[in-house]
């Protein structure tokens, strides 16, 4: 076929990938673009390829994503390429438009009904004829749960057994959350109003029951586009396969390493089994990556190259094309405040040296982070934004626990210490210390009020820390100074900070981050970063616990965190920062940094910076015959314990109880014929690592890190017994080896 002017110039400039996708024939065609591949060129140079070409008119084209801003992009793309008429929209604004052309015909010539906003108060009504008394967090996690049932095609009656099979974090009970979801059906209907599932159930079953519909609908639109395919829940893929009537005409792209909200639904399932389903599938793998410097797409790949599931096998590999730029920054930090404060101080010299402030973005797992950054970026004079959420103090569970701290004020005894009094009155408002509740958003509550409790903490721990006669240098003075700025030094030393100060300290906070920007830093959680992109990313509070979450129970959830984090790097273009705090406050207690990130030194907790990939990469060759994996979840392990163990402290233990009875009472035994310390024969985590996994030959004893051949020689023997079965009275004394030139006393911890 002979191919216009046209059609010619759309192909020009494209890489050999993206052309072989733009010109694959009719028919199913998968896409696979990693980040900043050019997916949005690849798929609006197809359409505009084959409509100028005359292979399909445009007007018969349907291109479907997930947001309106990348339907408005797609949109003028296609424009710019000459090519007008395809229709470029959302799932929900495409059924809309269909349900409304056809609501005469499916309704009798009855209105369509009014679509609601929000299922926040229904559900609420709902839930109290459940005689369930929710308030707002907990009706926003039902409607959550009620849009992840309705969108999975999961009927009330079915909701206890599919939300059991999914491991759903819900909020009450199962049976009592489909007892709501029945209640919020009948509501909803008695008020003659439909939610956006509806909508789309409505488009299915105006096609699946109605055949002039359907013929009419298929009629108009012939070829099919989708966006994002790794986003699709259920409800979404029944409704294009209605669309699709049978055909094949459609082209997917998507990326499994980009699947961030299963919470919601959504599921990978489909462009994993595209070309299984379809044996004729043309499939192209987009790995160019035209967005990031080859530093940056080297730490992506070393972040999703362990990927475990499914999907794992259709990860791509990228290819940066941009020119060398600086290694991504990886620090260590004693806590988060010191942390956040680098991180403004950061941006503040990028400022000053030229990088536009909206060029800037902070990324963290949860918005409850965003507070410490807020302030520390006030503190330095730096504008800021906060994407997808509200401002900190903004919040209306923070300015309800505003409200209840003044009211407490009158009513504290004035020698209360001030932890205590912050966690009394949230109590009174229905904050529980160390009982996070389930639900995202009441979640989300919960940590909000908990990051309150850590500033009460810090300040608290500052008032002390300038208020002792050690502290005598003015440095560390200066550093307290901020906290305590409205009170200032004079008679710190009289009397700790009081309930009445705290709260003159919050609203001091309040007043420093309301001022409105229209250009700053963007403050975003990762999952609303998804689709943008900044010259310089800070990824920040990169511990375990928070990334991957400490609610991530299953591999399959641990998994979505990790390509999360993968989400966050790849947003960076040039810079990229990477940190976390080894505690949370000051004095608080060490934890360990993101698992998935090998490149942290796991052992150098009080290090302010690693020195980037390249040191770590000298660090790791030494080790690089010894790389020890996770034997749950995957994740390289570095800790001398953990790599004992051969699992992340996070994953669950199999530990044998009796057997690492038996092996403490044998170790006893020969340590006190040997006449050396217990730990000499093996140390505490040595013993743990052998009664978890149990092995049975020479050859598994020597993979346990830290287990030489040295140790094998002398104990293998009794150890493989032990594990056997044998009785630690069965098993021959050993001798001593202390004559044994090559017994010297290791310390504690020290590689066996």
């Amino acid at each position: 076929m002979a191919v216009d002017s046209g059609a010619q110039r759309v192909l020009a400039g494209l890489d050999p990938e993206q052309r072989a996708a733009v010109t694959a024939p009719a028919g199913p065609v998968c896409i696979l673009a990693g980040a900043g591949t050019g997916k949005t060129r690849a798929i609006t140079h197809r359409i505009a390829y084959r409509a100028l070409s005359g292979e399909i008119a445009a007007r018969h084209v349907l291109a479907v994503t997930f947001t309106a801003r990348a339907a408005a992009e797609m949109r003028a793309r296609l424009t710019a390429l000459g090519v007008g008429g395809v229709q470029a929209r959302t799932f929900h604004a495409a059924a809309m438009r269909q349900v409304r052309y056809f609501a005469p015909r499916l309704l009798d010539g009855r209105a369509m009904p009014e679509l609601l906003d929000s299922k926040v108060r229904l559900v609420t009504l709902a839930a109290a004829r459940a005689g369930v008394r929710a308030d707002r967090a907990a009706a926003r996690d039902l409607a959550g749960e009620i849009e992840w049932a309705k969108s999975s095609l999961v009927e009330p009656t079915e909701y206890p057994v599919a939300a059991a099979k999914a491991a759903r974090d819900i909020p009450y009970e199962a049976a009592r959350v489909a007892e709501i979801f029945a209640h919020y059906e009948k509501v909803k209907r008695s008020s003659g109003v439909i939610d956006f599932e509806d909508l789309l159930r409505a488009a299915v079953w105006g096609i699946e029951e109605h055949r002039d519909v359907a013929e009419q609908v298929r009629a108009q639109y012939r070829h099919f586009v989708v966006d994002e395919y790794q986003d699709v829940n259920p409800l979404q893929q029944r409704l294009l396969t209605a669309w699709l009537g049978g055909r094949d005409d459609l082209t997917v792209v998507g990326d499994v390493s980009q699947t961030i909200y299963s919470f919601t639904g959504a599921t990978a399932d489909y462009l994993i089994d595209f070309s299984r389903q379809r044996r004729d599938a043309v499939v192209v793998r987009l790995v160019r990556d035209y967005r990031s410097t080859p530093q940056v797409v080297g730490l992506a790949n070393a972040v999703i190259g362990q990927a475990r599931g499914s999907g794992s096998r259709l990860r791509l590999q990228l290819v940066g094309q941009r020119p060398p730029g600086p290694e991504p920054d990886l620090r260590i930090f004693p806590d988060e405040p010191a942390e956040a404060a680098a991180v403004a101080a950061r941006c503040r010299q990028l400022v000053d040296t030229g990088t536009p402030a909206r060029e800037i973005a902070v990324l963290f797992r949860t918005n409850a982070q965003s507070e410490a950054y807020e302030k520390a970026l006030s503190e330095a004079e730096v504008p800021y934004v906060v994407q997808g959420a509200e401002r900190f103090f903004e919040r209306a569970e923070v300015r309800q626990a505003m409200v209840a701290l003044r009211s407490a004020v009158r009513s504290t005894p004035g020698e209360t210490p001030l932890v205590p009094a912050v966690v009394e009155a949230l109590t009174a408002v229905g904050w529980a210390p160390d009982q996070p509740p389930a639900g995202g958003a009441a979640r989300e509550r919960w940590e909000a009020l908990a990051a309150l409790v850590q500033l009460a903490q810090e300040c608290a721990s500052a008032r002390s820390e300038l208020a002792s006669p050690a502290v005598a240098s003015e440095e560390r003075a200066q550093r307290a100074t901020p906290v305590l700025s409205p009170i200032g030094e004079a008679g710190v030393a009289e009397r700790q900070m009081s309930l009445a100060d705290f709260c003159a300290e919050l609203q001091r906070r309040a007043a420093q981050q309301h001022a409105p920007t229209v250009d700053g830093v963007t403050l975003a959680s990762l999952h609303s970063a998804k689709g943008l992109e900044w010259d310089a990313v800070f990824l920040v509070g990169l511990s375990d616990g928070t990334l991957p979450t400490t609610y991530a129970k299953t591999v399959e959830q641990v998994e979505e965190e990790r390509r999360l984090l993968y989400v966050g790097v790849t947003r960076a273009r040039e810079w990229l920062w990477l940190s976390y705090g080894s505690a949370r406050s000051p004095g608080g207690r060490a934890r360990r940094p993101c698992r998935f990130l090998p490149q942290f030194d796991r052992s150098g907790g009080g290090a302010e910076r690693t020195g980037g990939p390249a040191v770590a990469g000298r660090r790791a060759e030494r080790r690089r015959s010894q790389v020890v994996s996770c034997r749950i979840c995957g994740a390289t392990l570095l800790a001398g314990a953990d790599r004992k163990l051969g699992r992340c402290p996070g994953c669950p233990s199999d530990l044998d109880e009796e057997l690492h009875a038996r092996l403490r009472e044998w170790r006893s035994r020969v340590a006190g014929a040997q006449k050396v310390p217990a730990y000499v024969v093996f140390t505490d985590a040595s013993l743990v690592a052998l009664a978890e996994r149990r092995p049975s030959r020479r050859e598994e004893l020597l993979a346990i890190a830290g287990i030489g051949p040295r140790k094998v020689g002398l104990y293998g023997e009794a150890v493989l017994a032990l594990v056997a079965g044998a009785a630690v009275d069965g098993i021959a004394p050993e001798k001593s080896s202390r004559s044994d030139p090559l017994n010297r006393l290791p310390s504690p911890g020290a590689e066996e």
